[in-house]
């Protein structure tokens, strides 16, 4: 048998790669391998807290999903800075709030928060970040202003008192026969539903129409497709209507679990900008990845260490920075 010759050339690009797939495998390794050894102890020493915990935080982790997936197409894809996306979340709840409250239908309440923050953004796009395309600084400091606005606005229309919206009908009490978890919430098993559908829809829309097409062909040469005889401004306007309005839903839906108060605005935009930066920029595949990694930190953070349940999060952002600068799922410049 001859021997196979392999050129000095061929060998160093042989060790580049192989030097680049273990640098895109290490942070899967330095966070899935603890994560591993922590399951294995946690499922034998309380088999009923590690399962409720587990939901607890893939259902969190589906809340973050639905908000983050509308920072996902305005901040990650349109490359957006909106820092007012958590104040689109706040004023969503609210909306919904008071349309459920008096109407009795929590569809309806659903369906006017997403609107109203669908319509809130949208005028944020058409008269402001519109003229101020790829200025990255005037889009933050311009948005975190709006932001502070509208918080005190809010705050100063329904006070800084909770306010929580109940679950409908057919979705309130426990969900009982099944082992282990007998007794747990339904509303809150739903979200993964929510989450779930939302995820799909989006990423059939991104990767499997015309619309989602001409979005990521105006992403990556804005004066090509322009030039093809497309109405960027009006594709881009329709996009961050619904990324907005994916806040508002998120609103709403968190105002039954979570409720509405002063300072959720500011949780949800950080939840919404670690999910990004985790998952990586425009992917939708990567937020689910990052929500669930930002829930499920969160929730067995704060039941098996509370104290120093925050620290957790800041290691995995860290640990993803420091390998995957562009996120897990983020693409390579």
């Amino acid at each position: 048998m001859s021997a196979i010759l392999v050129t000095p050339a061929e060998a160093g690009a042989q060790g580049f790669r192989t030097r680049i797939a273990w640098r895109a495998l290490l942070p899967w390794l330095l966070i899935s391998g603890p994560i591993l050894v922590f399951s294995v102890w946690a499922l034998f020493d309380n088999t009923r807290l590690f399962l409720v915990t587990l939901l607890n935080g893939l259902t969190l982790a589906s809340l973050y999903f639905i908000v983050a997936s509308g920072f996902t197409l305005v901040f990650g894809l349109m490359r957006n800075v909106n820092l007012a996306h958590g104040s689109l979340y706040l004023l969503g709840g609210y909306i919904g709030f008071i349309v459920a409250e008096r109407t009795g239908w929590w569809i309806l309440g659903i369906a006017a928060g997403f609107a109203s923050a669908a319509l809130g953004g949208l005028l944020l796009q058409v008269l402001i970040l519109r003229h101020m395309q790829n200025q990255d600084l005037r889009q933050t400091m311009v948005t975190i202003g709006l932001s502070v606005v509208v918080a005190d606005l809010l705050m100063w229309i329904f006070t800084a008192q909770v306010h929580q919206m109940e679950a409908p009908a057919w979705l309130q009490g426990p969900i009982r026969g099944i082992p282990i978890i007998n007794a747990y919430s339904a509303y809150r098993l739903s979200l993964l539903g929510m989450g779930i559908a939302i995820g799909v829809g989006l990423w059939l829309l991104l990767n499997r129409t015309r619309v989602g097409m001409m979005i990521r062909a105006g992403v990556d040469d804005r004066g090509m497709l322009a030039a093809a005889g497309v109405n960027v401004n009006l594709v881009f306007a329709i996009t961050f209507a619904l990324g907005a309005g994916l806040a508002g839903l998120g609103g709403v839906i968190g105002a039954v679990e979570l409720s509405m108060v002063p300072g959720e605005d500011t949780r949800l935009l950080l939840a919404s900008l670690i999910v990004v930066i985790v998952g990586g920029m425009g992917s939708v595949v990567g937020a689910a990845l990052g929500a669930v990694i930002l829930g499920l930190a969160e929730t067995y953070g704060l039941a098996y260490a509370p104290t120093y349940s925050v620290v957790f999060t800041f290691v995995i952002l860290v640990l993803v920075l420091a390998f995957r600068p562009r996120g897990l799922m983020g693409r390579s410049a």
